[in-house]
């Protein structure tokens, strides 16, 4: 998975939308401290960036060095390449040890995890009591009829290059496993609906198509799905190349704290 995101680390940086900061100030609100954050498959630094704006040291990690290469950077966040070869014991020392987290932030990438796993190593980091994890991603696009059509259009014929670990993404995380005591912000089976607005151009929208996992899996495959008549489409359903839209992501969140009984058991209570 980490070599398709490695294909098109330059373009995911401008493509992929930012995330509001009035997320980040919900989440920072239900830490009693503000010490250290893990953004888990950082990416470019998106999350890690917002989160940085309310706790003094964000560790973002990820599989992908060229993605990270592309980051974006801020005084209060330390990038780590987290190649698969470490073990978690390893990872666990190497993000600051168990009860030291306050928050966990994964943003459009805990879909691709070994969630049973994840979730352990999670559970032991994360601060108890006060500490949470959050996970969030978004699907569809919507600008206009035409350019939704058009848009369908693509997903349809990218279905065969998915990862079936995108359904999570599909569904809205309505089916993924999250085991952690919700704290108002989605919990699971019940994500927070939420909505990501972008000023964006049909170039930009391109852009971000190319960005995802199924354009480069099918480029692998001599598949081009945005030919140039396929973008010419777009562009003329936008309003042209200089036309400018507001377009809003679907987005999903969960949001949670270690359960008392798993928190008990690590006290042996």
């Amino acid at each position: 998975m980490a070599g398709l995101f490695n294909k098109q680390a330059e373009i995911y940086v401008d493509a992929r939308p930012t995330y509001p900061s009035d997320w980040f100030s919900k989440l920072a609100a239900l830490t009693p401290q503000h010490s250290l954050a893990w953004d888990v498959g950082t990416g470019n630094g998106q999350a890690a960036i917002g989160v940085a704006e309310h706790y003094e040291l964000v560790i973002g990690t990820d599989i992908s060095e060229a993605l990270l290469k592309h980051a974006k950077q801020h005084p209060r966040v330390k990038y780590v390449h987290t190649p698969l070869s470490l073990s978690d014991d390893e990872l666990l020392t190497l993000i600051g040890g168990e009860n030291s987290v306050d928050l966990v932030t994964v943003a459009e990438a805990v879909h691709w995890f070994d969630l049973p796993k994840f979730y352990a190593l999670v559970t032991r980091l994360l601060r108890k009591p006060g500490g949470i994890i959050a996970v969030w991603g978004y699907n569809d696009l919507v600008v206009s009829p035409e350019v939704d059509h058009l848009t369908k259009g693509i997903r349809d014929r990218a279905l065969p290059f998915w990862d079936p670990k995108r359904e999570h993404l599909v569904d809205g995380y309505r089916t993924l496993l999250f085991p952690f005591e919700s704290v108002g912000l989605g919990s699971e089976g019940e994500p927070l609906q939420l909505d990501i607005e972008k000023k964006l151009s049909s170039e930009g929208l391109v852009r971000m198509t190319r960005s995802s996992s199924a354009v480069a899996a099918a480029n692998v495959q001599g598949v081009d799905l945005l030919s140039k008549g396929v973008v010419k489409n777009l562009g003329n359903a936008w309003g042209g190349p200089n036309a400018v839209r507001t377009v809003t992501y679907e987005a999903f969140m969960l949001a949670g704290k270690v359960k008392l009984q798993i928190f008990s058991s690590h006290l042996n209570i």
